[in-house]
């Protein structure tokens, strides 16, 4: 009887997974910072303020314009990845508790599964079809459990999220990266604000005013959360298996849901514990490929791995075989 194993991708230095890890780390503060520091009916302004000054610092800092085609695809990129990515986020951050708004991020790997098949002819296995929907059911049960009430528009925010960077992930797989990291997150992040700004004057008005925890909370999120995280994402998925990458974006719910149960006193019923479970689980599998040991010879190669930038939307593939 053939038992499946997961395959162990190539160890990557230490230093660099470490690193690396930090941008999902940041990222996963997002909730917790924008519930405690952050001005309430701003979710476009706080794209905005997020995405734009710091894509004009990474602009300035790699010294690279885009040119010739890709002056159209980084606007179509930043406004997938950044333009309607950020807003969303800001959406759900607000409306739901910080560890069930992370945890539709999680299931992006899935998302993009489902799209490489009609856009980039990769046709998932039946190994990740079956953990994406049991990732299905888990997310199910953390939204609908028993006697809990959630926003419906932080639910349908928290989902057209991650599918928003699914799509624009899969383009960034069409298109591939022309300069490095630094140039490239600042063209997505740059295009993402300025998309953003006419939304945000029709919708919200003026820019909020800020006091000094929300300039804190904005410096943390621009800075940290989008210059540097995505500096460091960038350099690690460029010098990281596809395996290991893949891994990483788990951390994101997992920081969000220790910060709200630790500064904002949000808790899980055990029906919801065992759903945020289930997803995670569903979804780190689902980034596997087993080798079948004893397999028949007529069993087929398994596909491509998968990737995932949890943000900014890179997707790195390597070949497999059994």
């Amino acid at each position: 009887m053939s038992i499946p194993t997961s395959t162990a991708p190539p160890t990557a230095g230490r230093t660099t997974v470490l690193l690396t890890a930090c941008a999902p780390v940041v990222w996963g503060t997002t909730y917790v910072v924008t519930t405690l520091f952050l001005p309430d009916g701003h979710a476009l302004w706080s794209g905005v303020l997020r995405a734009l000054p710091a894509g004009l610092l990474l602009v300035a800092i790699g010294r690279t314009l885009p040119s010739g085609d890709w002056w159209w695809k980084a606007l179509v990129l930043g406004t997938l990845n950044i333009g309607a990515f950020f807003p969303l986020l800001f959406v759900a951050a607000h409306l739901l508790p910080g560890g069930i708004a992370a945890v539709f991020g999680a299931v992006s790997p899935l998302v993009i599964a489902a799209l490489a098949l009609p856009m980039l002819a990769e046709r998932p296995t039946r190994w990740r079809l079956f953990w994406g929907v049991l990732a299905v059911v888990g997310v199910a049960m953390m939204v609908l459990a028993p006697g809990v009430e959630l926003s419906l528009l932080g639910v349908l925010a928290g989902c057209a999220a991650p599918l928003s960077m699914a799509v624009g992930t899969v383009l960034s797989k069409r298109w591939g990266r022309p300069v490095g990291p630094v140039a490239y997150a600042g063209w997505q992040l740059t295009a993402g604000g300025l998309v953003i700004v006419p939304g945000a004057i029709m919708i919200e008005g003026d820019p909020p005013v800020l006091d000094g925890a929300a300039m804190a909370g904005y410096a943390w999120l621009g800075l940290i959360g989008a210059a540097l995280a995505y500096i460091l994402w960038f350099r690690g998925v460029g010098s990281m298996p596809a395996g290991a990458v893949a891994f990483l974006p788990l951390i994101s719910p997992l920081v969000a849901a220790v910060l709200g149960w630790l500064l904002l006193s949000e808790t899980l019923t055990s029906f919801q514990g065992a759903g945020f479970a289930l997803a995670l689980l569903a979804v780190s599998c689902a980034q596997r490929t087993p080798s079948w040991r004893g397999a028949p010879p007529n069993l087929p190669t398994p596909p491509h791995v998968l990737a995932l930038d949890p943000e900014s939307a890179v997707l790195t593939t390597r070949e497999h075989t059994a």
